[in-house]
């Protein structure tokens, strides 16, 4: 996937109030805040037309549970050990679904996130974070573009992951802080003009903007 030229308003909000520490880069320009993940995106996730092209399922989703998974140890180094979050959600809303997908999400599903770092010396707990994304933690909405990927769930990529407490786009948690759409709207004075996600179009909306953003796509 090509490199993106300019930070999301959401990742250039953060920078510019200081919620993260760390510089911005990026090739060329701005990418993402550093200690905010790293990047790597399974499938295209920015635009609707990604969304219905390349997800079985999209739902309005809550974190319901997780517990550690894929955990790595670490003989030498500051890190004694990593892990991921396996986190249960339940399916609040299934906005649309692919009419030739061959796996159904029931009314819950789990999906791998970012987890734990635990240090050696003391055995401090420190936060994984997604890259521009939500970790998914419990106590917050989501909206969510599912695919069916090496047996289990996972969203398409950092676009395909948009906080939505109270039923509003891009309002609850990313990257492990809490921002209102009034955060994210000042945010987009930082970010690039040219942005043209669905995650961008959502914002402060509900999901019946949702469901006629990806009807239209579909060509619904």
């Amino acid at each position: 996937m090509p490199r993106r030229g300019s930070a999301r308003p959401l990742a250039a909000l953060l920078a510019a109030v200081g919620v993260v520490a760390g510089v911005l880069v990026g090739q060329p320009g701005l990418e993402t805040v550093t200690g905010c993940g790293g990047s790597g995106d399974l499938y295209p996730s920015q635009t609707a037309k990604d969304w219905v092209s390349y997800a079985d399922h999209v739902v309005v989703a809550d974190p319901t549970g997780e517990r550690e998974t894929n955990r790595r140890t670490y003989p030498k180094g500051a890190v004694a050990y990593a892990t991921d979050r396996l986190v249960t959600f339940r399916t609040e809303r299934t906005l649309w679904s692919r009419p030739s997908s061959r796996h159904a999400l029931g009314a819950t599903f789990d999906l791998v996130a970012p987890g734990w770092e635990v240090y050696r010396s003391s055995g401090t707990r420190v936060a994984e974070m997604a890259t521009d994304s939500p970790r998914l933690q419990t106590g917050h909405t989501y909206l969510l573009a599912l695919r069916r990927h090496q047996g289990g769930w996972v969203v398409l990529g950092e676009g395909a992951a948009v906080p939505f407490d109270d039923h509003t786009g891009d309002q609850g948690e990313w990257c492990g802080r809490v921002l209102s759409k009034e955060d994210v709207a000042a945010g987009e004075r930082f970010s690039r003009h040219d942005d043209h996600s669905l995650e961008k179009a959502l914002l402060g909306q509900d999901e019946q903007a949702a469901e006629r953003a990806l009807d239209r796509a579909a060509g619904g």
